[in-house]
């Protein structure tokens, strides 16, 4: 049941004002919000003047990999922060997407809306972060500093929970608010009505999204190559090609793969899933690391379209479909499963292990409007909180005026 919250005044700090997933946010939160304002930095032209229909704010042009260029960037607009003052006023949330932004935000939450809660949104944790080297350990540090001002944490995956902030902060973590990737309300219907699944085989894979994994690629390539017309690979979103710098020329010359651009979340969803027997859900791009404890936007949208999802069993991604009972989970020498099962794969299989996805709540796959309320309900214990310890500091400062 929804709570009565008060319409919020919001001033989000991102770090791509082109993301995707920024608007995502914003259009889970439109129920709560009263106005917004979106600070941050952009990747590609032309520089959007809004976002999710509120208006934004460029703080100048940054790049993908670029980690020095970033903390330039970062570093000119904390001697700048003046500037951002009035777009401050009357803030009474103000949320921080990646580590960067947390650093702006908070400076400009401490001199312009001191009053306001200030979220953390950490929704990937760079390598960088981890490790024992002087630069690692400084990151941490500067990341502690950050985390005192801090409300609370908002997560994707418990696994970022258990794997990096609590081993690294402890019991000087705030609290966590675990917002999954998950399908929301007004992208359910996206592409309803499309043709029904094919028939296979071939067996066709999608993989979806940020193409940012280059090993991901090559595994899809060598199963094609080693299954010919078995099984077909789909390509959709945007490649990451300062990770796969020669995406094209790999994809031209796999036969059975195919790029076949982006796609609109807004009214595509059901038609790309729907077009494809499997999502791959798979990703080595921080192996060991962000890799193995992020649950990716695709393993929601695949599961609720009905593409049974490709995962690895010893990650986050494979304990959450273990949970559910549902999926294709693969051992440690992937390229030999992927062989194996789809050499063996028969109708009458594939059929079982649609019928095992079908199962899972449609809860686990899309957002009800749960996440939303529960985000804001951590925003309300969050002020509740802040004017109690506010009071109590009054009444100690009288107590003390009183001898």
């Amino acid at each position: 049941m929804r709570q009565n919250h008060a319409p919020a005044h919001l001033v989000y700090f991102v770090h791509d004002l082109g993301d995707p997933a920024v608007a995502r946010r914003l259009a889970m939160l439109q129920p709560y919000l009263a106005s917004a304002v979106i600070i941050g930095f952009h990747r590609r032209l032309p520089v959007p003047d809004s976002v999710a229909g509120w208006p934004a704010i460029s703080l100048g042009c940054t790049a993908d990999g670029r980690l020095k260029a970033r903390a330039f960037s970062v570093l000119r607009n904390l001697a700048l922060i003046r500037r951002l003052k009035r777009h401050l006023a009357g803030a009474d949330f103000v949320m921080a997407r990646q580590l960067e932004m947390l650093a702006i935000a908070g400076a400009a939450r401490r001199l312009y809306a001191k009053q306001a809660v200030l979220a953390y949104e950490c929704l990937d944790i760079h390598r960088a972060m981890t490790g024992n080297s002087v630069m690692s350990r400084m990151l941490r540090g500067a990341e502690a500093r950050l985390l005192r001002g801090t409300d609370f944490v908002i997560i994707s995956s418990l696994a970022f929970l258990e794997g990096y902030l609590l081993p690294a902060h402890g019991v000087n973590l705030p609290p966590a608010c675990l917002i999954e990737n998950k399908v929301l309300r007004g992208e359910m219907d996206a592409g309803a009505g499309a043709p029904a699944r094919p028939d296979g085989p071939p067996w066709r894979i999608g993989w979806y999204g940020a193409l940012r994994c280059r090993h991901s690629l090559a595994l899809l390539i060598e199963l094609t190559r080693r299954l010919p017309g078995q099984v077909v690979v789909e390509l959709r979103g945007r490649p990451a090609r300062a990770a796969i710098p020669d995406f094209d020329a790999l994809v031209a010359a796999a036969p059975g793969v195919e790029f076949l651009g982006p796609y609109d979340r807004h009214r595509d969803l059901a038609r790309i899933y729907q077009s494809v027997h499997f999502t791959w859900a798979i990703d080595f791009y921080e192996a060991g690391l962000n890799s193995a404890w992020l649950l990716p936007n695709r393993l929601y949208e695949g599961g609720l379209h009905g593409a049974v999802p490709l995962a690895a069993a010893g990650v986050a991604t494979g304990a959450w479909l273990h949970a559910q009972q549902a999926g294709v989970l693969l051992g440690e020498d992937l390229a030999q499963d992927l062989a194996r099962y789809f050499a063996e794969l028969t109708a009458p299989g594939y059929a079982a292990a649609a019928a095992a996805l079908a199962a899972v709540p449609v809860a686990c796959w899309a957002d009800d409007g749960a996440d939303g309320e529960r985000l804001m309900a951590q925003v309300k214990q969050a002020r509740t909180s802040f004017f109690e310890k506010k009071e109590a500091k009054k009444l100690l400062l009288r107590a003390a005026g009183g001898f």
